[in-house]
């Protein structure tokens, strides 16, 4: 089936657009999509099974010996804001840092943001641009202190553009998973934002198996996909690593004939993009591009974690690649239909794929 970008829309009454965390972490809802204890995908074409649950559940879904490969990247404040020589606005979203000390970064208007322009921080702190460089991006340096000390006194916590609201304290601690390390991302791994230390401790002490790899979420993550022939998207590249330990636990998983869930499509993207032929991966860091449509043959996946995403994103081309188009779209229509919450602070799926449906 050849599919379009317009064949990723679907309809969201914006109340469903979360604007808040829930009431407490681990107590979203989790859409569970395929046949519970299914291993190894279903037969035929039948519809999947769609069975509304809590997150908590995941204890009783996942089977002892099974790993869970959870995505450990930190959210940088990276949102800076302060004022042109003119008074007027503007900001910058750092993405990376450069090794000659510069950043890459997005701003705004940027029509006004021009090499040797520079943005007022406050406290003698400042934003030049450096240069202008290809999809919107540009080179910048951070001046009158160092940059740990200008995000640290100045960065705001970058949270999503459906989000129309100012960061709050509770952002801070919310926005970030528990078991998250190094800084490096403008966006949190979303799935991961279900877990507590109480859920991963109970599902240890089934049986499960824990895995972390690191994947730095770029803006590309929000990005639309904007022409309809789907190859001529280009994606934002992010960097990843997966440790030694972590690529070990996957092989010794797929001998033992564990399955492999990966908690959000950060892992499954850097999982896949570090795949050898055997299904085992590759340690170390690398970059993906990785774009994951309908018809892509995943090497080392067998099921997934997932909020629910954007219509016309990558993110949600790379679910129904996983879920297969039919059932993913059915699995939409329902959440909408039970009034889940959706985005970065929504709800969650989770997903056996069904054999016909990719």
């Amino acid at each position: 089936m050849a599919l379009r970008t317009s064949d990723f829309d679907y309809s969201l009454p914006p109340e469903l657009i979360a604007q808040t965390p829930s009431e407490r972490r681990g107590a979203s809802r989790l859409l569970v999509v395929g046949a519970e204890g299914q291993r190894g995908g279903g037969a035929g074409t039948a519809p999947a099974k769609l069975l509304d649950r809590e997150f908590s559940h995941l204890v009783d879904l996942i089977p002892p010996g099974d790993l869970l490969v959870l995505n450990s990247t930190r959210v940088r404040h990276a949102r800076l804001i302060g004022k042109r020589a003119s008074g007027a606005p503007a900001e910058v979203l750092l993405i990376r840092p450069e090794p000659d000390g510069t950043w890459i970064a997005l701003g705004k208007p940027g029509s006004a943001l021009k090499p040797g322009k520079r943005i007022d921080l406050g406290d003698g702190m400042t934003v030049e641009v450096v240069e202008i460089l290809k999809e919107g991006y540009r080179r910048v340096r951070l001046e009158g202190a160092g940059a740990e000390t200008i995000i640290a006194r100045a960065g705001r916590l970058p949270l999503p553009p459906y989000i129309t609201r100012d960061p709050t304290p509770e952002d801070a601690e919310r926005y970030q998973t528990v078991y998250a390390e190094r800084e490096g991302s403008v966006a949190a791994p979303t799935a991961g934002l279900h877990f507590t230390p109480e859920l991963l401790e109970n599902l240890q002490h089934k049986g499960v198996r824990l895995a972390f790899l690191d994947l730095e979420v770029g803006p590309g993550t929000f990005k639309p996909v904007e022409v309809e022939d789907l190859s001529r998207h280009v994606m934002h590249p992010e960097r990843f690593v997966v440790p030694e330990d972590t690529a070990g636990a996957i092989a010794a998983a797929k001998t033992r004939g564990g399955a492999i869930w990966g908690v959000g499509t950060t892992v499954v993207r850097a999982l896949e993009s570090a795949a050898r032929g055997d299904g085992t991966v590759a340690s170390g860091s690398a970059e993906t591009r990785l774009m994951i449509v309908p018809g892509y043959d995943f090497k080392v996946i067998d099921r997934l974690i997932t909020n629910f995403h954007l219509p016309r994103s990558t993110l949600l081309m790379l679910v129904a690649a996983f879920a297969g188009y039919e059932t993913t779209l059915a699995a939409y229509a329902t959440a909408v239909r039970l009034r889940y919450r959706f985005y970065s602070y929504g709800d969650a799926m989770a997903v056996t794929p069904v054999t016909g449906d990719r």
